[in-house]
């Protein structure tokens, strides 16, 4: 009874995972710029909010160039940010492919009643947790090097009215690191409730003989 709970709980954890990052991956609301300059009458709206692929400037959005951009153009900062952000457009994405198979092998070992292959399942869904929090931590990276790059060539009265903050997008993708670990942790439950039931019979059989 305990080795199925653990093992749905494990299965819900680890689809939640893959939903978050799928949902925070497809969202535009990683970096939030809000700009709220006194006495503005223009008919633009100066605030801005991006995602991994897209930026949302007012009503205007624009994709950000990361594999097409003309990179012989740019200053070295910003093929450093360009490198930065390419890095975070293919890190999470696999991620994400990768929690998939984590799904299906987790699947065959929880069948299995398996307490190596439940311990592989565990450790997999580590590994992917790695990936999630590697290109989280990149994309953190990028945003505050892009926003000393901004700080530098805007002037300073004008950053009086920006307020920049990261969105609700990133905060999917670090609930989807953290039951990622919470799926693997259960896993390792499982392999040892399995591994301690064996032993259990084993003594039963050996006291019936």
């Amino acid at each position: 009874m305990m080795y199925g709970v653990v093992i749905l709980l494990a299965g819900f954890t680890g689809l939640l995972s893959f939903s978050f990052l799928a949902l925070a991956i497809g969202t535009d609301y990683w970096y939030i710029i809000d700009v709220n300059k006194p006495n503005y009458t223009g008919v633009d709206d100066l605030s801005s909010h991006s995602g991994l692929w897209r930026i949302y400037e007012g009503e205007n959005s624009s994709y950000i160039p990361s594999f097409v951009a003309n990179v012989s153009s740019l200053s070295d900062v910003e093929r450093h940010l360009l490198g930065l952000h390419k890095v975070v457009v293919i890190i999470l994405p696999l991620s994400l492919i990768l929690l998939v198979f984590g799904w299906i092998f987790g699947l065959v070992s929880s069948l299995a009643h398996s307490p190596n292959l439940l311990a592989g399942s565990a450790f997999y869904f580590v590994f992917c947790s790695f990936f999630t929090l590697s290109g989280v931590s990149i994309y953190i990276s990028y945003s505050e090097h892009a926003m000393d790059e901004f700080k530098r060539v805007v002037p300073s009265e004008n950053l009086a009215y920006v307020d920049v903050s990261f969105g609700w997008s990133l905060a999917m993708a670090w609930l989807s690191y953290s039951l990622e670990v919470a799926t693997g942790l259960l896993f390792i439950l499982a392999a040892r409730i399995v591994q301690l039931k064996g032993h259990h019979d084993s003594g039963v059989t050996v006291a019936m003989v």
